[in-house]
C-alpha cells in the first residue's frame, strides 16, 4: 500500500496531511513544507499490542504507592548556572540549552565539565569538533581531568554504545542536529531525526540516571535547526541570548520543571572562558554618561535577584510628518503607550517628535516597574534636562498618569541602596509603610507630573 506524503511545520515540528500557508498549531507563516513517507520499522494493526520478549507488563498502581522523594540536586561548577536551574542540576533530567551559533554553549558546557569531573564521570559528545579540536579547546579552559571522556560521534547508535561502556554519570551531547538515527531515511537536523534521537536521549535519561546536557542551535530563520521541536520533550530549556559583538551573555530558563523560569544568570565571555558576573547591576550601570539628558536608572527583579538596569531615551523634533517611534529592549507597544500618557498626562507634545528607548546591556525589561524610569528619560531628552545620577525611579504608570506599585519593593530599595543611590521616586501611597535605609531619601510621587518634577528639580 502506497503511504502519503506529509507536511510538516519547521518551527514547531507539526505534522498535517496537506499543505497550508500558515501552520495549525502555531500560527507560523510559510513554515510548512513536504516530507517524503518514512521506512516504518516496525507496523501493528490498529488495536494490537506488541510484547518485548522477557519485557514484563508495567500495570498502573495508586499515587499513593508511588515513592515521593525529593530530587537529587549536584551542583555544575558555574554559581550562574545553578541559579538559573533552580539550584543546580537534577539527576536523571533531560537539558537542552539553546541559542545562537557561535554564542558560548559548547564553551559553557566544556568548563562545567571540570566540577562535575570532581565527583562524577562526564561523557562529551561532539558531532561538529574532532577529539584533537576538543583537547585545544580544553587546554584553553584549563580542563583537565582523567575523569572526563571525549568522543567525536554523530551516528546515535554509536553514541549509545559509548554510554554503555563508560557508564558515565553526565552526558553532553553537542549538538543534537549533527546526531542521526541510522533507521530512518531523512538527513541529520530534520524534525525526525532531531525528535527520535531526543526521544532515545530521554529515554536514557529517565531509564538509567544520567544527567543530559543537549545543545541546540538556531539558525536565523528559527527553522528545525532551533529547538523549538523538542522544548516538550526536555525537562528544562535554557536559553543562551547576547550579542556576538559584545562580551556579555545572558542565561535564561525557559522552562523548568524543577525550579522557576525568571531567573536569568550572566556571564562575560572572555579568552580564558566564561567568567561569572556576579554582580550584574554593576555590569549595566559601567560606563554610564554623567549628566546627560536622555538616561534613568531602574530596578527590576529577574526572579528573585533585583538588577539595577539604566534605560536611555531621545526625543528629537521630526523632520517629517510621520514621527518615528524605535525600542530596543522595550516593548514597542508600552513604549507607544507610554509616550501618549506623557503628553496627555505630562503636558509635552512629544507627538510631533521622533522618540528612541534603549536598554544598556542587552537587556529586554518586560516589567511594569520600568515604566517610570522610561517616562522620566523621556521627559529629560525632550526638556534638555539631566536626571541626577544618584536617583533611582521604580514605578507602574497607568493611563491616567497615577504610579501604581510594584511587588518587591523593599528589595528594590536594599539593591538601590547598596549599590550608593541615594535619591529613589516610588509611589506615594507605598511610601508611607517602607523603611529608608540610611542614605537613601524616598521621594514619593503620585503621578508622572509629580515624579518628572521631583526628578528634574535643579540640584541646590
Amino acid at each position: 500500500m502506497k503511504q502519503k506524503t506529509l507536511f510538516y511545520c519547521t518551527e514547531c515540528g507539526n505534522e498535517t496531511a496537506k499543505w497550508a500557508g500558515k501552520c495549525p498549531a502555531c500560527g507560523a507563516w510559510n513554515t510548512i513544507v513536504e516530507r517524503p513517507p518514512e521506512v516504518s520499522r516496525g507496523t501493528a494493526k490498529s488495536g494490537s499490542r506488541t510484547v518485548r520478549a522477557g519485557q514484563p507488563v508495567r500495570r498502573a498502581c495508586p499515587v499513593t504507592d508511588l515513592q515521593a522523594d525529593e530530587e537529587i540536586r549536584f551542583p555544575t561548577g558555574m554559581g550562574e548556572l545553578d541559579r538559573v536551574l533552580g539550584g543546580g542540576a537534577v539527576k536523571g533530567s533531560l537539558v537542552l540549552v539553546g541559542g545562537a551559533p557561535g554564542i558560548g554553549k559548547s564553551t559553557l558546557m566544556l568548563q562545567i565539565c571540570s566540577k562535575l569531573c570532581e565527583f562524577s564521570k562526564v561523557l562529551y559528545v561532539s558531532g561538529e569538533e574532532s577529539e584533537h579540536q576538543l583537547k585545544l579547546r580544553a587546554k584553553r579552559l584549563r580542563v583537565d581531568n582523567n575523569s572526563l571522556f571525549v568522543i567525536s560521534e554523530t551516528s546515535l547508535g554509536d553514541v549509545l554504545e559509548s554510554v554503555s561502556a563508560e557508564r558515565p554519570d553526565v552526558l553532553i551531547v553537542d549538538s543534537i542536529q549533527t546526531l542521526y538515527n541510522d533507521a530512518l531515511d531523512s538527513p541529520a537536523g530534520s524534525v525526525s531525526q532531531v525528535k527520535d534521537c531526543t526521544m532515545a536521549l530521554m529515554q536514557l535519561a529517565k531509564g538509567q540516571g544520567i544527567t543530559v546536557f543537549v545543545i541546540g542551535h538556531v539558525n536565523k530563520e528559527g527553522s528545525i535547526a532551533g529547538p523549538k521541536v523538542l522544548e516538550h520533550m526536555v525537562d528544562c530549556v535554557l536559553y543562551f541570548e547576547g550579542d556576538q559583538h559584545t562580551s556579555y551573555r545572558i542565561l535564561r530558563a525557559a522552562k523548568n520543571r524543577f525550579g522557576a523560569t525568571n531567573e536569568i544568570g550572566v556571564f562575560e565571555m572572555r579568552d580564558e572562558g566564561l567568567i561569572e558576573v556576579e554582580n550584574p547591576s554593576e555590569m549595566l550601570l559601567s560606563g554610564r554618561p554623567d549628566d546627560a539628558p536622555g538616561t534613568c536608572v531602574t530596578c527590576v527583579m529577574e526572579g528573585m535577584r533585583p538588577v539595577l538596569a539604566e534605560i536611555q531615551a531621545l526625543v528629537v523634533s521630526s523632520a517629517g510628518g510621520n514621527p518615528r517611534r524605535t525600542s530596543n529592549g522595550f516593548d514597542y507597544n508600552r513604549a507607544a503607550m507610554l509616550l501618549a500618557v506623557l503628553e496627555k498626562r505630562g503636558g509635552l507634545k512629544v507627538s510631533a517628535c521622533d522618540a528612541y528607548l534603549n536598554i544598556i546591556g542587552g537587556l529586554y525589561l518586560d516589567e511594569p516597574a520600568a515604566d517610570l524610569a522610561a517616562v522620566v528619560a523621556l521627559a529629560s531628552s525632550y526638556l534638555d534636562r539631566p536626571v541626577p545620577g544618584d536617583l533611582v525611579a521604580i514605578g507602574e504608570v497607568g493611563l491616567t498618569g497615577e504610579l501604581r506599585t510594584v511587588n518587591q519593593l523593599a528589595q528594590r530599595i536594599s539593591e538601590v541602596h547598596r549599590l550608593g543611590f541615594r535619591k529613589c521616586v516610588i509611589p506615594a501611597h507605598r511610601a508611607a509603610g517602607l523603611h529608608a535605609p540610611e542614605g537613601l531619601q524616598l521621594i514619593p510621587a503620585r503621578n508622572i507630573g509629580e515624579a518628572i518634577r521631583a526628578a528634574l528639580r535643579p540640584s541646590e
